[in-house]
């Protein structure tokens, strides 16, 4: 049986290309900063995105808790919208690694305004945090695959310089909304102090991630990386397949929105299937299975008996994710199965993993 797997880009196998690239890569000890392709990697990723340094690590929620790390002290406090990665999918490490608490704050499609943020940050006295650091996510994840609008990160950051914090980007697929919204990657982290940029979804590495700052607070977050545990020696192989990428694999990421686009509007005509169109921005198609014909774990498992994979995400929403190893027919026949599962009624079933 032929996989169609849309869990997630995470998913994704490095094609024949940039194993190449991974095979003649130059290396050596990357913790003596003398692995020449990791510190190439670095340098390209400071200058496309503007910043002074950057530091190659294994993923993106390390880059984000570096991130975390590098901005706060212990009883500082971040704000973040509900929705985000880094207080739902890193496993309570703000709190575990850096003593560093979650104000969550409910935005639009994982999305925080100005208006989100105004009031919450914590008076300045001995009872309270201090609230040092914005925590924005492009695009969102659970927030439904949504592109920050250029517009609104220019407003979220002067509101943050205004009141003396700090604004990390969460960028797991910045690229993708990079292709999307018409602006680039500079434009958009101009407006903060940190962004991490993951390798190993759209982009497809077969792992990977990087944080670029200003020097000092990517010196920062080196120390947390060693301290982490994830500081790494000879590199240069998988920080070649990032270069590979950034190189060859960023504009391609329009075909993964396309496809997302044709999967929602094939499943938008199936009875009991619910799916917001205007909201298909990315590479990520949420939709919801009506109450009375079972949850979306139960579809979940059918589907992946049928050789169709995707996450559940709630009750009864499910997450479809396209990439680089799908194609517009994996998706319509992705679609056609959905059919073909509610026709046939949806058994018991058990939830997987969502990332």
């Amino acid at each position: 049986m032929t996989i169609i797997d849309l869990r997630s880009d995470t998913v994704t196998k490095p094609t024949a290309a940039m194993r190449t690239a991974i095979a003649n890569a130059e290396v050596g000890d990357d913790m003596t900063g003398e692995d020449p392709t990791v510190n190439r990697l670095e340098r390209m990723v400071a200058e496309l995105v503007g910043k002074e340094a950057a530091v190659y690590n294994c993923s993106g929620t390390q880059s984000n808790q570096m991130a975390i790390r590098a901005h706060c002290q212990q009883g500082d406090e971040i704000l973040i919208d509900e929705t985000g990665h880094i207080v739902n999918y890193e496993a309570g490490a703000a709190a575990a690694l850096s003593g560093v608490s979650a104000r969550c704050l409910r935005g639009r499609g994982g999305m925080l305004d100005v208006t989100d943020l105004e009031g919450m940050i914590r008076p300045g006295n001995q009872h309270s945090c201090i609230t040092r650091l914005v925590c924005v996510e492009n695009t969102t994840n659970h927030g439904g695959g949504r592109v920050w609008p250029l517009a609104q990160m220019v407003r979220v950051g002067e509101w943050a310089r205004e009141h003396k914090l700090k604004v990390h980007v969460d960028g797991a697929r910045l690229f993708n909304a990079v292709v999307s919204g018409g602006y680039s990657a500079l434009d958009f982290v101009s407006h903060a102090d940190s962004v991490s940029i993951c390798f190993s979804k759209g982009l497809g590495c077969p792992m990977g991630s990087i944080l670029a700052g200003d020097t000092a607070t990517i010196q920062r977050a080196r120390r947390a990386r060693k301290v982490f545990g994830g500081a790494l020696r000879q590199a240069g192989m998988m920080a070649a397949s990032a270069i590979y990428a950034l190189e060859h694999h960023v504009e391609r990421l329009k075909i993964d929105h396309d496809n997302a686009c044709a999967f929602a509007r094939a499943i938008s005509g199936i009875e009991g299937i619910h799916v917001n169109l205007a909201e298909v921005e990315s590479n990520l198609v949420f939709f919801e299975i009506d109450a009375g014909l079972g949850t979306s774990s139960q579809l979940s498992t059918q589907l992946t008996e049928r050789g169709v994979r995707m996450y559940p995400f709630g009750q009864q929403r499910l997450r479809a994710c396209t990439h680089l190893d799908v194609t517009t027919s994996d998706v319509l026949r992705a679609a056609d199965t959905i059919r073909e599962c509610l026709a046939l009624g949806v058994n018991d079933s058990v939830a997987g993993e969502q990332y």
